[in-house]
C-alpha cells in the first residue's frame, strides 16, 4: 500500500504498473511424505478436468479407494527423486521463473514484466499468485501455461484455477492466455538442439522414442486435441532432425486406472523393441518443461529396467528442456508475441508455424 500512500493527489500521474507474466504448471506435494501427499493427491485427483466421471461415484472411489492407500506408495516414489532444495519440479520451476524475469529486465528494463509463478495444485498456488498481481498494482497479466500441448487436464485447468480467482477481483487485469506452444519453432529448433547435443555425446541409437504424458482415449474421443498436438510436435522434431519414419516413435505413459488410454503405451513398447532390433534407444519426454516425478522416476528408472530386462542394451534419457537458454528465450519470444505493446523484439527472428 506504499504505492497509496505516496500519491496524495488521487489524480496525479502515478508510475505504470509492471505487466504481470504468469508461469504455470502441474504443481507438487510440499514434502515426499505421506502425510504431504495426502492433500496434493486429494485435490489433483478432485479436479473433474482430470477425471471425467460422475462426481457420486468418484467422491467414494477416491475416499474409499484412492486416498487411504496411494500417497503411501507415491511418497516412496517422490523419495526416490527429493533433492535437499526439495521438489525437483519445484526447484526447476523457481529457477525458470528468477531466469525468464532477468531475460525480460535485460531485454525491456527492469520493472516493465514482474514474473510470478503458479501451480495448479498445491504451492504456490494461484490464489498466491493474484494477491501479488493486485498488490502490484498490475492490471495487464500474460499466462503463460507451461504445457507445450494443450490439453483440457491441464491447460485448461490452469485457466479453470486462474479464472476462480479473477472472479474474486474487483478490477480484473487485461488477459492474454497462451493456450499451447506446441508447433512453435522456437520450442522446435530447442528440441532440436537437446537431441543433436544428446546424440554428439553418447552416439546415435537405433530409435528415438518421444513419450508423452498418456490421458484417457475418452477424452481425445470427446474433441481434446492433445493427441494430434503431440502427434505434430513429433513430426516436426522429426522432420528438422531428418530422421527417417523407422527411426523414431511417439508413445504415451503414465496411465492409471483400467480405462483405454492414448497407445502406444511406453512400457508396452519398450518392452517389444528389443525383439524387433532396436537394442539402443534415447527417450526424450517433448511434453514436459521440466524434469519431474514421471521422468526423473518413471522414464529414467522404471522405464529404462523395462527396456534393459527385455534384451535392451543400450537406453538414454534426454533430460527436459528445464533451464536450458534456448528454452528460457522460447519464453520470453512467447511474451514478446502476447505482449500488450510492441517492442523492438532482440530475440531470434520467429517464422511462420509449420501447417
Amino acid at each position: 500500500m506504499a504505492f497509496l500512500a505516496e500519491t496524495s493527489n488521487p489524480h496525479q500521474k502515478a508510475p505504470a504498473a509492471p505487466v504481470t507474466v504468469l508461469l504455470c504448471n502441474l504443481g507438487t506435494p510440499e514434502a515426499a511424505t505421506s502425510s504431504a501427499l495426502r492433500p496434493y493427491l486429494k485435490q489433483f485427483l478432485s479436479d473433474p478436468r482430470v477425471v471425467e466421471v460422475p462426481r457420486v461415484i468418484w467422491w467414494l472411489i477416491l475416499r474409499l479407494f484412492i486416498l487411504p492407500f496411494r500417497p503411501k506408495a507415491s511418497a516412496k516414489l517422490y523419495q526416490q527423486v527429493w533433492s535437499d532444495e526439495g521438489s525437483p519440479l519445484l526447484v526447476t520451476s523457481r529457477r525458470q521463473q528468477k531466469l525468464l524475469q532477468d531475460s525480460l529486465d535485460s531485454a525491456f528494463g527492469s520493472g516493465q514484466y514482474h514474473v510470478e509463478l503458479a501451480m495448479n495444485y498445491g504451492a504456490p498456488s494461484f490464489e498466491q499468485a493474484i494477491a501479488k498481481q493486485r498488490q502490484s498494482f498490475s492490471n495487464r497479466l500474460i499466462v503463460l501455461p507451461l504445457y507445450p500441448q494443450y490439453s483440457g487436464a491441464t491447460t485448461a485447468s490452469a485457466f479453470d484455477a486462474l479464472s476462480a480467482e479473477l472472479q474474486r477481483s474487483r478490477w480484473v487485469p487485461s488477459l492474454k492466455f497462451i493456450n499451447s506452444y506446441h508447433d512453435h519453432p522456437l520450442y522446435i529448433q530447442a528440441l532440436k538442439q537437446s537431441v543433436i547435443c544428446h546424440f554428439e555425446k553418447n552416439g546415435r541409437p537405433d530409435k528415438l522414442i518421444l513419450s508423452y504424458h498418456g490421458t484417457p482415449k475418452a477424452y481425445l474421443d470427446k474433441g481434446d486435441p492433445y493427441h494430434c498436438f503431440c502427434m505434430k510436435t513429433s513430426r516436426l522434431l522429426a522432420e528438422s532432425l531428418e530422421l527417417k519414419e523407422s527411426e523414431y516413435e511417439t508413445t504415451f505413459q503414465s496411465r492409471f486406472g483400467k480405462q483405454e488410454w492414448l497407445q502406444p503405451y511406453t512400457d508396452i513398447r519398450l518392452q517389444q523393441l528389443p525383439a524387433e532390433g532396436a537394442k539402443k534407444l534415447a527417450i526424450i519426454c517433448p511434453g514436459f518443461s521440466a524434469d519431474c516425478l514421471e521422468t526423473l522416476e518413471e522414464i529414467l528408472v522404471e522405464n529404462k529396467e523395462v527396456f534393459l530386462s527385455s534384451g535392451g542394451e543400450s537406453y538414454e534419457y534426454i533430460p527436459c528442456l528445464n533451464e536450458q537458454t534456448s528454452h528460457i528465450e522460447l519464453m520470453r519470444s512467447l511474451i514478446e508475441e502476447n505482449a500488450f505493446v510492441d517492442h523492438q523484439s532482440t530475440s531470434p527472428k520467429i517464422v511462420d508455424r509449420v501447417a
